[in-house]
Order: C-alpha cells, then sequence, then structure tokens
C-alpha cells in the first residue's frame, strides 16, 4: 500500500503530463529579429565578406514576422539597410518554394534594388506585388 501512496509514478501519462513532455507552441517564424539572412543580389554592400553575417533587426509587419514579399530592416557591416524577402526555410502555403536559406535583396528607402542582378531564383508569388518592387523582379533571372 505504501507504493500507492508515496512517489508512484503512472505508467500511462496523463493528460498533464502529455502536454509537459510536447510543445504545444505554434511552428516558429519565418523571418523575425536576429535571424541571420543571406543577401542574394550582386550589391557591393552584400557580397564582401565580413566577419558577422547580415541579421535582421526589424521586420516591417504588424506580427514582427516576415514572409516573401515583406521589407526588414538589416545590420549588415555595421550599417542599417532595408531588405526584401524574396524566401524562407519554413514552409508557406501549398504549392509555394520552400528554400534552404532565408534570401534577402538589398533595396533602398524608394524600394529600387542596390544591385543589378539576383543570383538565385524569385518565387512567383512575388508578382503579384509588381507594383511596389517591379524593378525587383526586373533584375530576376529565374523564377520559381
Amino acid at each position: 500500500m505504501a507504493l500507492l501512496t508515496r512517489g508512484f509514478v503512472p505508467l500511462i501519462p496523463t493528460a498533464e503530463a502529455l502536454c509537459r513532455m510536447f510543445s504545444t507552441s505554434p511552428v516558429c517564424a519565418a523571418i523575425q529579429k536576429m535571424t541571420k539572412v543571406r543577401v542574394v543580389d550582386n550589391s557591393p554592400l552584400g557580397n564582401t565578406p565580413y566577419h558577422r553575417p547580415p541579421k535582421c533587426i526589424h521586420v516591417y509587419t504588424k506580427n514582427g514576422v516576415g514572409k516573401v514579399g515583406d521589407k526588414i530592416l538589416l545590420a549588415i557591416k555595421g550599417q542599417k539597410k532595408k531588405a526584401l524577402i524574396v524566401g524562407h526555410k519554413m514552409p508557406g502555403p501549398r504549392m509555394t518554394a520552400r528554400f534552404d536559406s532565408n534570401n534577402v535583396v538589398l533595396i533602398e528607402d524608394n524600394g529600387n534594388p542596390t544591385g543589378t542582378r539576383i543570383k538565385v531564383p524569385i518565387p512567383t508569388s512575388l508578382r503579384r506585388l509588381k507594383g511596389e518592387y517591379s524593378k525587383v523582379l526586373a533584375i530576376a533571372q529565374t523564377f520559381v
């Protein structure tokens, strides 16, 4: 009887124990603050080697999570630059591309790209934003 009253651990886990064993939080965010990104255009600022990778320091959305087509603020080589997200690791809606790295293109304050060529494929979902970023779409070579 002492076994049942003191320190007995049941073999079948209860609902409380299951909540503690498995994470019930949502899937990790796409791009948020302090996320390391990869610059995929041929701008001189994004292509020269530096001892620190570029990091996102602000996302220009309501919830602070950036998806494809959102603008972010980067810390790159001790400077602050705006960038456009053109691909991220997190799976998106069905039939959209998922990338191996978080890809961004550096843009100026008015929305023009800093570089003259984009080295990686860009998702076709950016074409619905063609009014805002038509110059970014113009320098892209391939679409996925």
